[in-house]
């Protein structure tokens, strides 16, 4: 079977086929390390992805993989300690059941509330060069090919659209919509623990060598080019949550397109299964999707 899509979402649907049996080959226009899901921090999060009672299930599933992964330093998996803060007394969110404890804390600064949680935090330049060389191990393929659609499918196959933006031309999906993301790497920081402020949004992701910042939500936004202007809001405000990233270096800015969509698309349209749409969340929800992406494709061809 063909999975469309060089991801975090493709390979890891890849691999889960592959796993289940199937002889999977990958085709994308952008090899694991040029997609978006290489530039993301990769703090496990349900961000911009709906409807939320699928999301949590999926997240769940996929916490649950990340928590094994994380015992091989292979995988680029840690669990890590965080802190959410909040501008105003909030509820407990609605994902919260699919992380094993959520703490309540004492708000930082000016803040009003904030619950605390241990979270897998992924390096994904690691994480997708495991994947793909996971999904090599099981006789799988990955070849970069540009697609004008979805690849032919024979009466005995599936192809899986994992497409992300992609998706809005092979599946004709005009609903799929970049969210632009800006992130700064800073060097000559040590932090033990992750920070988030949904509202900027405002995140601080310690990752092996560096320390990731972010970030932006630009709707509608195609640029790949990294503003200035864009670096130093985001490095005031996350500074003023963190403040010992005042000592950091800055050693690179990135951009990532996330594909956006009122939902996430997981279903199966004939013999093609669509697994798109998955906003900011692209690494909180993979492992979950592909387990039913797996049961979608076992219906098919039985």
């Amino acid at each position: 079977m063909v999975v469309v899509g060089a991801g975090v979402v493709g390979l890891t649907c890849a691999v889960r086929l592959a796993e289940a049996g199937r002889r999977v080959d990958v085709v994308a226009r952008d090899l694991p390390r040029e997609t978006t899901s290489v530039v993301a921090a990769a703090l496990w999060y349900p961000y911009r992805a709906l409807p939320q009672d699928r999301v949590t299930a999926w997240g769940a599933t996929a916490y649950d993989v990340f928590a094994g992964l994380a015992e091989d330093p292979r995988t680029g998996v840690r669990m890590l300690p965080g802190t959410e803060v909040l501008s105003r007394a909030t509820p407990d969110p609605w994902w919260a059941p699919a992380v094993p404890r959520l703490e309540r804390v004492a708000a930082p600064g000016s803040y009003a509330d904030a619950w605390s949680f241990v979270a897998p935090v992924v390096d994904m330049p690691v994480h997708l060069s495991w994947l793909a060389a996971r999904l090599e191990e099981l006789g799988g393929t990955l070849t970069r090919m540009s697609l004008g659609g979805l690849p032919p499918v024979r009466d005995d196959e599936v192809v899986v659209d994992c497409a992300g933006m992609g998706a809005r031309l092979l599946a004709a999906d005009t609903g799929v919509h970049p969210v632009r993301g800006q992130v700064v790497h800073l060097a000559g920081v040590e932090l033990e623990r992750w920070w988030l402020d949904a509202d900027g949004p405002t995140y601080v992701v310690p990752r092996g060598e560096v320390v990731v910042v972010g970030g932006t939500a630009e709707e509608g936004e195609w640029s790949r080019t990294p503003s200035p202007e864009t670096a130093t809001a985001i490095l005031q405000r996350a500074t003023r949550l963190v403040p010992e990233l005042a000592r950091g270096t800055v050693v690179l800015h990135k951009v990532g397109l996330r594909p956006a969509r009122a939902q996430v698309r997981l279903e199966a349209e004939g013999r093609v299964v669509h697994n798109y749409g998955h906003g900011g969340a692209g690494v909180t929800l993979g492992w979950g999707c592909a387990a039913e992406v797996v049961g979608l494709v076992e219906g098919l061809l039985g």
